[in-house]
């Protein structure tokens, strides 16, 4: 990759930046599977449910109209084979609902039902708890300055998408 693609490709990489740049990441990697972990956990325990089953449902909540299978795999950045099952066990519940794309025989769209709406919304409401147990106790600058480092990060790599993924 040329450097006027990659701008941290201009900077000198010093060995003590290196070691540094490697430090950070595993650290924010171990943050990340410890949140995640217990994210996981409290699902399992309190909604007998998993973290993929969650992470379909707060895509299908976003959008209330439902999304295409091929959208919602592009939402969650993963093959529609991982979401297939998912979504059957979710329309077998009664949760998700699928509707026929009008003008388009073989497509449908998935999207909550109010059951599956009010589900989610009970464990979004958890959610929020949990991350704020784990979050909560740091002092607001130190999230703000996280928050502001991640942005960095995300725009230097042009990953910024411009959505804010609020809870």
């Amino acid at each position: 990759m040329s450097s006027k693609n990659n701008p941290s490709a201009s900077r000198k990489t010093e060995p003590e930046q290196v070691k540094q740049s490697l430090r950070v990441w595993l650290k924010m990697l171990k943050a990340t599977k410890h949140v995640e972990a217990v994210v996981r956990e409290n699902l399992r325990v309190k909604f007998d449910t998993t973290l993929p089953r969650f992470d379909v449902m707060a895509a299908l909540y976003r959008f209330e109209e439902g999304l295409k299978m091929s959208e919602l795999s592009s939402a969650l950045r993963v093959s529609n084979g991982n979401v297939t099952g998912i979504i059957e066990r979710l329309v077998s519940d009664g949760a998700v609902l699928r509707v026929p794309v009008a003008g388009d025989k073989r497509a449908m769209l998935v999207r909550l039902t109010q059951r599956g709406r009010d589900e989610f919304a009970k464990m979004a409401a958890a959610h929020e708890l949990w991350i704020n147990e784990i979050f909560g106790g740091l002092p607001g600058d130190v999230t703000a300055g996280l928050l502001a480092t991640l942005d960095t990060i995300e725009h230097a790599q042009g990953l910024h998408s411009g959505e804010e993924h609020d809870a």
